[in-house]
């Protein structure tokens, strides 16, 4: 996967809070077992009037044009409801890199980072002051340094605003260097190859 460092970009603002894995991709789009594909699908019944393509609802964010970007900003409790990987996977393939909320559930939260599609977490206060800025000026960019661990607002014709986000070390530490699991393991191993040369030789003194 390609490594995440450093994101400016416009975004997209879904401002609806509680928005549940069935709502980002419905349960009928869920047989197909490749990640690919999926972002069609994404957020299919409020994109669409009676699931067709033709009938765009000109009310839907992912519809007006003036919306664009690789980062989705999201209200409150956002990836709620049953775990479904599927979500991850149509929010990246639609070609979002980072989403933003001020509170995601468990469940969503580990499956994004596991598909190099980055959770932002900021405080209600900054959500509220970026949904603003969108609002007013949707040429509005943002941008994400996950080596600092901070998000900039930078606002038209106003001081940018920053804020602090966390996340789990190890999972910085993969979406930086574009590592899966098992290539987590394979950089290190020359420590663990000293690590076992070292407990080889320890025992045999014993």
């Amino acid at each position: 996967m390609k490594a995440i460092t450093t994101i400016t970009s416009t975004a997209v603002p879904l401002d609806e809070e509680n928005v549940d894995m069935d709502q980002i991709i419905p349960a009928r789009f869920l047989k197909a077992t490749s990640r690919d594909g999926f972002g069609k699908n994404l957020f299919r019944d409020w994109r669409y009037e009676n699931d067709n393509e033709s009938l765009p609802r000109k009310d839907f964010v992912l519809n007006d044009p003036k919306f664009h970007g690789r980062i989705l900003v999201a209200a409150k409790n956002f990836g709620c409801g049953s775990s479904r990987e599927h979500a991850a996977w149509a929010l990246k393939d639609y070609g979002f890199d980072v989403v933003i909320s001020s509170f995601f559930a468990d469940i969503f939260k580990n499956n994004a980072l596991n598909n190099f599609l980055l959770p932002v977490t900021v405080s209600e206060s900054f959500l509220s002051e970026i949904f603003k800025a969108i609002e007013l000026a949707p040429s509005t960019t943002l941008t994400v340094d996950l080596a600092s661990q901070t998000i900039t607002l930078n606002k038209i014709k106003q001081p940018a605003a920053t804020e602090i986000f966390d996340i789990n070390h190890y999972k910085k530490t993969c979406l930086l260097n574009g590592y899966d699991d098992i290539d987590y393991l394979l950089s290190m191993k020359d420590e663990i190859a000293a690590f076992e040369n070292k407990s080889n030789m320890h025992a045999r003194t014993i």
